[in-house]
């Protein structure tokens, strides 16, 4: 392992980890979304079927997700900086695997591993920066942690689709490969090692608990709407394997001296609410995402590089906010913040409720920006308050949690807004065509064109039936996301009220009612 650079002030190192580190979470982040648009071009070179080629994002999910859970236990063990390291480095050969794969058993191989290798690096990262910035500045380092979170999955679709358009699939991953040599390199030299505890002994039985429990409920929410959800078989038993999963997890752990999680830190109230929240921005952020892209796309009509840029404008409202919300932690509570942050989320979700296909992109994009600011708001402070009076021993323990709870989060999210798109869409249909009768005014009215006597007028109408069903379901599917948001928000009391420190202060934090 290189040695840390001794020449250099302590703001220069500083400066330089912090870079390493963002650059190890957009990597990552970027990837939970950059592949999705580039499906259809890898199904045709890997010569795989619909089926197959989901699974290129489903492997990537459920590795990353049951990756997430042993964070804090490896690098107590291990060392931070050696698993920080080795993870950049093994997501970086992983995503060059995923470029080099020619057929598609090699590539579900590979995102396996990428999944595997990346899950260590958005709370590694977090981590780092909580232990690098002084208290009174971390507000600050978590809004520029947080810039890498939440923009890399809203860029995501954009950049992968201008890569797979103007290139191939392969740069999808390629372009991991220069960030992940200067991320390596960079927390070789800048980043100091923490002190390794030999005597910890892994919990395997609870680690396989957990595992199992978390994979197959991400393979429920991620493959339920594939397969038909609880129609199909393989549904039904993965959430039984799911359920006794987490059932011999949990009583494994509540009756073991040494549980493989730390249960110890939920007693801490801000952390416990932290991740109550954390898991309601992954719906909602994700939930918002997966609505969208396909509203502009397949009813307005928007070619898939122009969707894009449209999505861009909710990350131009988290980065304005984010750069903001530091500065205003200093003056304003967290948890104010937070109850800010919701009720804009609210009141635009709100707006979302009258989209129809006439529908601005100008429209689109205020409210995106507005929506993005909102959820900046939310999302800083959250991160900040997780850790106030949270034990440093248990803080990398801590940001794995958190970040498992938002990818669960934002798993069910988009499962719950696809289910209920589809569902509503079948019933606004069937609803809508009670009324098509030859003694409906309005169809007397269309004449000819709208002829039910004829098989092109037929077609035309149930052309317009589907597409007014769907607007229906899309701003149902609106509505439940912003009673979702309503229903949290009261729960901001449950965050604790932490006053700020001043330079110097100690590390403990003091909370209040």
């Amino acid at each position: 392992m290189i040695r840390v650079a001794t020449n250099m002030s302590p703001t220069a190192r500083r400066t330089m980890l912090t870079v390493c580190a963002m650059t190890a979470t957009i990597m990552q982040a970027l990837d939970t979304t950059v592949a999705n648009v580039a499906l259809p071009y890898m199904q045709g070179s890997l010569s795989a079927s619909l089926d197959q080629i989901n699974w290129v994002l489903t492997s990537y999910i459920v590795a990353s997700a049951i990756m997430t859970a042993p964070i804090g236990w490896m690098s107590d063990r291990f060392g931070r900086k050696r698993l920080f390291v080795i993870c950049s480095g093994g997501f970086t050969v992983a995503s060059l695997l995923c470029a080099m794969s020619q057929d598609i058993g090699a590539m579900v191989t590979a995102r396996l591993l990428q999944g595997a290798f990346g899950a260590a690096l958005v709370p590694l990262s977090q981590s780092v920066m909580l232990d690098s910035y002084p208290p009174e500045q971390r507000g600050q380092a978590m809004a520029i942690w947080g810039m890498g979170v939440m923009l890399g999955p809203i860029m995501g679709p954009t950049l992968g689709g201008f890569l797979t358009d103007q290139y191939s699939w392969h740069w999808v991953f390629l372009i991991n490969l220069p960030v992940g040599i200067v991320t390596v390199l960079g927390l070789m030299v800048f980043m100091d090692e923490t002190k390794k505890q030999d005597h910890l002994r892994f919990d395997w039985f609870g680690f396989v608990a957990l595992a199992i429990g978390i994979g197959a409920l991400q393979l429920v929410l991620d493959r339920g709407e594939q397969v038909g959800w609880y129609d199909a078989t393989e549904i039904v038993v993965e959430t039984i394997i799911s359920a006794a999963g987490f059932y011999f997890f949990f009583a494994h752990s509540l009756t073991t001296e040494e549980p493989f999680v730390r249960f110890e830190m939920f007693k801490d109230r801000n952390f416990a609410a932290a991740c109550l929240f954390m898991s309601v921005i992954g719906v909602v952020l994700f939930g918002v995402m997966a609505l969208i892209t396909p509203f502009m796309q397949n009813l307005l009509g928007y070619p898939i590089m122009t969707a894009g840029f449209l999505l861009g404008a909710r990350g131009v409202g988290t980065l304005i906010s984010m750069m903001m919300v530091g500065r205003l932690m200093k003056f304003v509570e967290p948890r104010t913040l937070v109850g800010i942050g919701l009720a804009i989320s609210a009141v635009t979700l709100y707006e979302m409720i009258n989209f129809t296909t006439d529908t601005s992109a100008r429209t689109i994009v205020i409210l995106g920006v507005i929506q993005g600011a909102g959820l900046g708001l939310v999302f800083v402070p959250l991160s900040t308050v997780a850790f106030t009076s949270l034990p440093g021993h248990l803080r990398t323990s801590g940001t794995a949690m958190l970040t498992l709870v938002r990818n669960i989060g934002s798993s069910v999210g988009i499962s719950m807004v696809i289910a209920n798109l589809t569902s509503t869409t079948t019933v606004m249909h069937a609803r809508l065509t009670e009324h098509v009768t030859p003694f409906n005014d309005a169809l007397q009215q269309a004449g000819s064109m709208l002829d039910m006597a004829t098989d092109q007028g037929r077609a035309l109408l149930d052309t317009i039936v589907t597409q007014q069903a769907t607007i229906i379901s899309y701003d149902n599917t609106f509505k439940l996301l912003m009673m979702l948001t309503l229903v949290s928000l009261p729960l901001v009391l449950a965050i604790g009220k932490a006053r700020p420190k001043p330079a110097g202060a100690p590390e403990e934090v003091h909370a209040m009612d």
